[in-house]
């Protein structure tokens, strides 16, 4: 969902005569799960299943057990909480660096969503946005038991995380949304997912962790594109065929699930008063064009705007300190509605 992979390229790469044309070939990734256990509670023995870079990725892990699953999210900091999303085909550690930065500041909660990170994947889990959302939900509320907190969506994050807020909109301290929807798509992100439905474009995201893999590489900046520890760190996360069934059901459910996703389009008004932030990266043509921006602009007309002409899709991994800057404007807001200095 980014500029630099626009459909003509996405359908020269798919085509050529390069690594992606050999549709035999399944990638795997011979991995070990992390020996050095790094959870918070350290009577819990829960291995990381694959390792990544301790200095990129720092953090503590923790648990949410619910029905013999295990949900890993990073719980950093004190104070108001901030909940940040993550999409396809990413997991928390694309939130690493605002979690550096803003855990000095305020409570920042980070989750894998089942089946992505260091998540388990439920049996017979079907990877739709409402199973994801059901996650969430139970994570914010039936876990972690936050009363109120601000919310930070990018990607699929958008509608998963948006599905909760509307529901429990009095929840919500504010909002920062980067470069993602919610409602039915149109013009080259619905194109975009109707090249994903194909056989032929789901064989290579299962087989050749194409999703993961050359899509996620190329759409990041060229620092850490040429990272080898962030590169692994996303393509590590889905070691197997089978383990990336949820990185191409996302791209179809955009086309598939859309009447559910257009539900929260409808409820986005049950928002309406809460202090939101947009930060756009404009090299994103499919969430990032000049309607997309507008239909946001329309709901929150108030909202501080923040449009990065150097960034893509991966607003996180392109420009954190967009993200620290509205979160701690936030931070202010919310404190001085609360009587706090």
């Amino acid at each position: 969902m980014f500029k630099i992979l626009s459909l003509p390229l996405i359908a020269a790469t798919f085509f050529s005569g390069g690594v992606l044309a050999n549709t035999t070939e399944q990638v795997f990734y011979d991995l070990q799960p992390d020996p050095v256990i790094a959870n918070a509670d350290p009577t819990n023995l829960k291995q990381r299943p694959f390792i990544v870079d301790k200095e990129e990725y720092p953090f503590k892990s923790h648990w949410y057990d619910r029905n013999g699953v295990s949900m890993h999210y990073v719980d950093e900091g004190e104070g108001i909480p901030i909940v940040l999303t993550h999409g396809n085909p990413d997991w928390s550690f694309l939130n690493r660096n605002i979690i550096k930065a803003m855990s000095k500041h305020a409570r920042v909660i980070a989750y894998d969503l089942p089946g992505f990170g260091f998540s388990d994947t439920p049996e017979n889990f079907k990877f739709t946005p409402q199973e994801h959302s059901e996650w969430i939900e139970s994570l914010i509320f039936d876990h972690l038991k936050l009363d109120k907190f601000i919310l930070v969506v990018q990607d699929w994050g958008g509608p998963t995380g948006l599905h909760v807020a509307t529901n429990h909109p009095d929840s919500i301290y504010g909002l920062v949304i980067s470069n993602t929807w919610a409602w039915k798509p149109e013009g080259p992100l619905k194109e975009f997912s109707m090249l994903m439905r194909t056989p032929e474009m789901e064989r290579k995201v299962i087989d050749l962790n194409f999703f993961a893999g050359p899509l996620m590489t190329q759409g990041l900046n060229e620092k850490s594109a040429g990272n080898k520890a962030i590169t692994d760190a996303y393509a590590h996360a889905f070691p197997t065929p089978e383990s990336r069934r949820g990185t191409i059901v996302f791209p179809q459910q955009i086309t598939e699930g859309e009447e559910w996703v257009q539900k929260i389009e409808d409820r986005l008004d049950t928002l309406a008063g809460k202090p939101v932030h947009f930060i756009f990266g404009l090299k994103d043509e499919l969430t990032a064009n000049d309607e997309s921006i507008a239909r946001w602009r329309s709901h929150f007309p108030n909202a501080d705007l923040l449009l990065l002409p150097n960034a893509n899709h991966f607003t996180q991994e392109d420009s954190p300190e967009s993200f620290v800057f509205a979160l701690r404007k936030l931070l202010k807001e919310v404190g001085s509605n609360l009587g706090e200095k």
